[in-house]
């Protein structure tokens, strides 16, 4: 696993990570449910679609909208388990440790958290 201050700046200079904002009824959602909630769905959405060691459909179960992690899964690049292995260094084929689920809810935290303050800065 990355350290966090390293993947972010990693991911900073990534045009395509960098293109995923949080917008609209989703920014609004993230607002309204609290990060709290959110983080309890990230937390059921990586035990099901990422944590196995050979998720069903990997590389394409994470939709590109519909929810807030979604968009910071893409954006922090804890989409599929290869995007996992190439940003995070966790390996394909074997299913997340506790802790790397744990280490991939902390990035998406660190993310919303991020996506909400420029939220609250702007209204």
């Amino acid at each position: 696993m990355r350290d966090v201050d390293e993947l972010f700046t990693a991911l900073a200079k990534s045009a395509f990570r960098r293109k995923f904002q949080l917008q609209g009824k989703d920014l609004e959602y993230l607002h309204n449910k609290g990060l709290t909630t959110v983080l309890s769905h990230a937390n059921d959405f990586i035990t099901k679609r990422l944590a196995p060691a050979f998720p069903e459909k990997d590389g394409k179960q994470t939709p590109f909208r519909g929810h807030p992690v979604f968009i910071a899964q893409h954006a922090t690049a804890c989409c599929c388990r290869g995007c996992l292995e190439k940003w995070h260094q966790i390996p394909k084929g074997r299913s997340l440790s506790v802790d790397e689920q744990a280490y991939i809810i902390n990035v998406l935290k660190c993310w919303l958290l991020e996506a909400l303050h420029r939220y609250e800065i702007n209204q």
